[in-house]
């Protein structure tokens, strides 16, 4: 999920991580396993003043997969569940203005899944995961397409926005 975001001029950083869990200080391997009840997350910083939450809730609908409720293409768990973390009441009337406009849009015959639930602790994932393809970018390349990543959203959103 950080190239969408580090794509936006006035997004300032986006880091890799995990949230939502019970165990402080989770590591990668403890959170793949499923066993922390982590999500594998991003944190977002930008600037308000040049972007604004809304636009950020439109990238993140159009690079996930809303309704599956199993994980995100291939990555399977809790740990992969599609989920907004919101930070005040503001951002939790956005995200749930936002996916009820996509309920009510029709384009999908089944439930949208992701949830929307409050912030807990972030932490940042390994350095070996940040940035992640721009490091590895053949590595990176050959597990999109491996996934069906491009070709699920294609399916679901039309051309990549």
């Amino acid at each position: 999920m950080e190239p969408p975001f580090e794509q936006l001029p006035s997004v300032v950083s986006v880091t890799s991580g995990y949230t939502g869990g019970y165990k402080t200080n989770p590591t990668y391997p403890e959170v793949s396993s499923g066993d922390t009840g982590h999500a594998e997350a991003i944190e977002i910083i930008y600037n308000p003043a040049k972007i604004n939450y809304s636009r950020l809730l439109d990238v993140f609908w159009r690079n996930i997969d809303p309704l599956d409720a199993t994980g995100q293409f291939c990555d399977k768990g809790q740990q992969y569940r599609s989920a907004i973390f919101y930070h005040d009441d503001e951002q939790q009337r956005l995200a749930e203005a936002s996916k009820l406009v996509l309920e009510q849009s029709g384009r999908f015959n089944q439930p949208i899944v992701t949830t929307i639930v409050p912030a807990t602790i972030f932490y940042a994932a390994e350095d070996y995961h940040q940035h992640y393809y721009q490091k590895n970018p053949v590595r990176y390349k050959f597990y999109r397409y491996s996934c069906g990543r491009d070709q699920r959203l294609e399916e679901l959103w039309g051309t990549p926005q």
